[in-house]
């Protein structure tokens, strides 16, 4: 291989070296040169620690505790971290030292991919690869007013999207609108509302609507026959149906797709990314039926109406192809969809065991944990206190225990919801549920008791809320 000469008295890179000599540095690297309230927020909580290295549903610091991870990095870990086929599969592919990215040919791993990606969506034709989801909302919301030659697009209400600027414009949340205005026209409806939409697509001016089966924020599922009435109803319209699969698409909720879980429904464009990438290289692809496509790639002239610098380079691809490969061999849609159930019938078995839980929704690895208001006096009393200082507060008080005392890892399913959302890798086992539903449990119990850390940490959290009003 041909490369320049290195200048005199520079050291050959070492990775290993450099991530010893300045890994302790991390939080403060970021407080300096990246988003500097991530770190102050992470300490805040009690959330920054050092994990050293991961393997399957499991980190492990410093000290070689394990912490379990319910959370799959937002859903992009789908396998769990470092598979040995997507890493074999990434060896190989750096190893074969393919003409990758000439832009002025066709490399054979993006066809096979989109080939093997459509298998799963029979009614689909072709495949768009960019690096990211919202990426994939954005080609879809692009091809859609293109196909359609209409300029509006309707989401529903707490959908999430994306943050890039036109998946910004579907972005049901008000606080990730704020001050990024004006965006792309758009009208916001009821997830499961029919009416609602049939007033807004006899306008005439719909291109689409665009919908999480279940949405990510909250865990809200469609109603059912949504989906398939939504279809009908655009489509006499001569409106488009978009399904965003970002999150729950690649078997997170025990179907290939979510929207396979209701009988008819063929959108015109799904929406796919974070699990394809195998937690090593971003991807996202948008699929369409066929004449969307013809449409937008109308001649020659508009071969490169749209693309991606970075879409369809090798490495994404074969980590895609061997998730793929993997799903298929390890029955990973499947493990999703009993170990789903079984977590599921665990937790909402203790809804009347304890009044500050009230309810636990969504399907296959793709939970929701609902807290609400409690009706003994004196919990009631302190349920009160939080949501006046903020709410949310009380389901952060249950993430922070579980990670401190239990070492597992979740999340809050949005801003201002007494939600926890639980994404899992799609490889956990009886194990794993059992693990966490006796941390669960436990934590549970104590802020039951009236007393303990839980409500001491949730007074340092009202006194933080107040502080940043």
């Amino acid at each position: 291989m041909t490369t320049l000469e290195p200048v005199p008295g520079t050291e050959e890179f070492d990775l290993g070296a450099l991530l010893a000599e300045r890994g302790a540095e991390r939080y403060e690297l970021h407080a300096r040169y990246l988003n500097h309230q991530l770190p102050r927020m992470l300490h805040t909580i009690g959330f920054d620690k050092v994990y050293e290295r991961a393997e399957g549903a499991y980190f492990w610091d410093a000290d070689g505790a394990d912490h379990l991870d319910m959370l799959a990095g937002f859903g992009v870990m789908g396998l769990g971290r470092h598979h040995p086929v997507v890493r074999k599969a990434l060896h190989d592919v750096l190893d074969a030292g393919l003409a990758d990215l000439t832009r002025f040919d066709c490399q054979p791993l993006p066809g096979l991919l989109a080939e093997r990606l459509l298998t799963h969506s029979p009614h689909l034709d072709r495949v768009f690869f960019g690096n990211s989801g919202t990426e994939a909302v954005e080609t879809a919301l692009k091809f859609a007013r293109y196909a359609t030659g209409r300029p509006r697009v309707l989401y529903c209400e707490h959908a999430f999207h994306g943050l890039t600027t036109g998946s910004l414009s579907v972005n049901g949340e008000d606080g990730f609108r704020d001050g990024f205005a004006p965006l792309l026209p758009d009208t916001a409806v009821p997830l499961g509302d029919l009416d609602a939409l049939e007033r807004e697509v006899r306008k005439g001016d719909v291109a689409a609507l665009v919908v999480e089966p279940i949405q990510g924020k909250g865990v809200y599922e469609a109603p059912p026959g949504y989906l398939r009435a939504a279809q009908e109803l655009l489509h006499r319209h001569k409106a488009l149906l978009i399904v965003d699969e970002v999150q729950t698409g690649l078997g997170r909720t025990g179907d290939f797709y979510a929207y396979q879980h209701e009988d008819g429904v063929e959108p015109d464009l799904v929406c796919v990314a974070k699990a394809l990438s195998g937690g090593y290289v971003p991807v996202g692809a948008t699929l369409a039926k066929d004449w969307i496509f013809k449409k937008v790639y109308s001649s020659m002239d508009r071969v490169l109406v749209h693309s991606a610098s970075f879409g369809s380079n090798a490495q994404a691809m074969a980590a895609g192809l061997a998730v793929l490969s993997v799903m298929e061999n390890e029955r990973i849609v499947a493990n999703a969809r009993a170990t789903g159930e079984r977590l599921k019938s665990r937790l909402t078995a203790l809804v009347d065991k304890y009044e500050l839980l009230s309810d636990v929704r969504g399907r296959g690895l793709m939970i929701g944990i609902e807290f609400g208001r409690p009706s003994s006096l004196k919990l009631r009393g302190r349920w009160t206190m939080l949501q006046a200082a903020r709410k949310g507060l009380f389901a952060q008080m249950v993430v922070v225990p579980l990670l401190r005392r239990h070492r597992i890892l979740t999340q809050v399913s949005g801003d201002h919801l007494e939600v926890i959302k639980l994404i899992p890798p799609l490889i956990i086992g009886e194990r794993e549920v059992d693990r966490f539903v006796a941390a669960f449990t436990e934590v549970m119990d104590d802020a039951h008791s009236g007393g303990g850390l839980m409500w001491d940490f949730g007074r340092t959290l009202v006194k933080q809320a107040v502080a940043n009003r």
